[in-house]
């Protein structure tokens, strides 16, 4: 039997580690809060007290963390995966950082303690993970990554091995950038459609396979049009991946202006409080709920 340790038992992590219990496998949960892990507890999970702890009990270590100096104290940290890390176990990060922080900590752990680094960010949500159809960009060695592969095959239906550490953090970021405007942009289209009086929920079906159709248009629309809030994904992550973007493009010069635009209104919905809901929040920006926004909305 494989042995799991999922670390961060969040909206993602949850959905991974649900998943992996439905293949059988064995799996030890770590997260700040454990009251968190309590309902996958009772599915058979183990709730460790540290991710050393969790480390220990396993031959596969899933981090899915909200960013990179979190992960860094949950790796190298007190009571942290390095204090329980050899040759024998392989770390998957499954979390969104930057590739530059993911390549520093990767080879400071293979340095340390010879344990080597996956870096697996996702796509897909909450949904695609419960279901092994998520999509998954990899970086590192090839060896670890065909080590990682039959895990990783549980997870998703479509993996590709991006290249050295870091890379598979590199795609990631990409997809955020393609994402996060295509968010929107589903978000105006839902806002244009009832104006003119059309019921949103029954464009998806229109569009399916033509050039605007899309997996955001198909499982968002009708969400938007809804307006059902519920979290398959998070604002403030997404904002959390632009201001990366923002960062990484920054440092060389690029400019990125569709989403510094689209980072900022992120912005704007944290602030506003909405940073726990998913992009299906967006429709906030045009039902005028926001604080400043002229007109005084409901729940």
């Amino acid at each position: 039997m494989t042995h799991v340790a999922v670390i961060g038992v969040g909206v993602m992590g949850s959905a991974i580690a649900a998943r992996l219990l439905d293949c059988g496998m064995e799996v030890t949960l770590h997260n700040r809060s454990r009251a968190a892990c309590l309902p996958l507890g009772e599915r058979g999970a183990y709730i460790a007290d540290s991710a050393a702890e969790a480390s220990a009990r396993a031959d596969f270590i899933i981090t899915s963390l909200n960013g990179p100096a979190i992960v860094e104290q949950v790796v190298f940290g007190p009571g942290g995966v390095a204090e329980a890390a050899t040759p024998a176990r392989l770390l998957i990060d499954m979390s969104t950082i930057d590739p530059a922080a993911t390549a520093r900590m990767a080879e400071r752990l293979a340095r340390e303690t010879g344990m080597k680094w996956v870096d697996a960010p996702l796509s897909g949500g909450a949904p695609a993970a419960r279901e092994g159809r998520l999509t998954l960009m990899i970086g590192g060695d090839a060896p670890d990554v065909a080590r990682a592969a039959p895990l990783l095959d549980r997870l998703a239906a479509n993996r590709t091995h991006m290249g050295a550490v870091g890379s598979g953090q590199t795609v990631k970021l990409i997809n955020q950038i393609i994402c996060a405007a295509a968010f929107l942009s589903v978000a105006e289209a839902v806002r244009f459609a009832e104006v003119h009086g059309v019921d949103a929920r029954l464009v998806p079906a229109a569009l399916a396979g033509g050039r605007a159709d899309s997996r955001i248009v198909q499982e968002f629309m009708a969400k938007m049009a809804e307006r059902d809030y519920s979290p398959t994904g998070r604002i403030d992550n997404m904002l959390k991946d632009l201001d990366m973007v923002e960062g990484a493009a920054l440092a060389r010069d690029i400019p990125m202006p569709l989403t510094s635009l689209i980072a900022d209104l992120h912005r704007t919905l944290v602030a506003d409080g909405y940073g726990p809901c998913d992009s299906a929040a967006y429709m906030r920006l045009f039902d005028g709920h926001l604080r400043g926004s002229g007109r005084e909305g409901t729940e």
